[in-house]
């Protein structure tokens, strides 16, 4: 009697042992995270719900990292937190060990332990970007943590502190900056408006604090 073949979908409560297992059996599956042993399967990804506001994102924080010694930026790479739970956020960025980050590269080649940073690209306030995976980020020490919201045109960038994440608030013009990377500065409304020029304009004018 043939076996059937095992599936990973959405609901199905895992250890990340058989979580992994069973995601390395699926090739037609793209991305697929374990939140608290319950295992969430992405949609099929839209293009200017996310494709592209992705991609611009990437850009931003790829051009701050490229001026700094030890910093990784990845996407879309699997993070192992613990036992139950392994995600895969849209954009992150890490120190290296040597630079004295939290996380390190494991011997099969994936993260370990929680990033400095990590973004997610939202379909909607109600996404779990904003709510279990928000929680997660915290309780495992993600300093600081971005959600765009693109169908509602709202950006969340929340900082670590003191166990919890407080909102970051914008200045009179739109302008977030991080509080753990020096420079690191957002033009809110030139990135909703897809204004990417302006975009790393104001980074660079962040850039030259440093």
């Amino acid at each position: 009697m043939m076996a059937h073949p095992l599936t990973l979908e959405s609901g199905d409560h895992l250890t990340r042992e058989e979580f992994e297992y069973r995601y390395v059996r699926s090739p037609h599956i793209k991305k697929a995270e374990l939140i608290n042993g319950v295992v969430f399967v992405a949609s099929p990804i839209r293009v200017r719900h996310h494709a592209q506001p992705h991609s611009h994102i990437l850009g931003w924080l790829f051009h701050y990292s490229i001026e700094f010694e030890g910093f990784m930026v990845c996407d879309n790479a699997t993070v192992r937190l613990d036992n139950q739970n392994e995600v895969q956020p849209d954009v992150l960025l890490r120190l290296e060990e040597s630079a004295g980050g939290q996380s390190h590269i494991s011997t099969d080649d994936y993260i370990e332990g929680a990033p400095e940073l990590v973004i997610e690209i939202a379909s909607s306030s109600a996404a779990y970007d904003l709510h279990d995976k928000k929680d997660l980020y915290c309780r495992f020490g993600v300093k600081e943590y971005l959600v765009w919201v693109v169908s509602e045109q709202a950006f969340y960038w929340y900082h670590l502190e003191q166990g919890s994440y407080v909102q970051q608030q914008p200045d009179c013009e739109g302008i977030l900056r991080s509080q753990e990377f020096t420079g690191l500065w957002l033009n809110v409304p030139a990135l909703l408006q897809g204004e990417m020029k302006k975009v790393i304009l104001t980074l660079q004018e962040g850039l030259a604090t440093v």
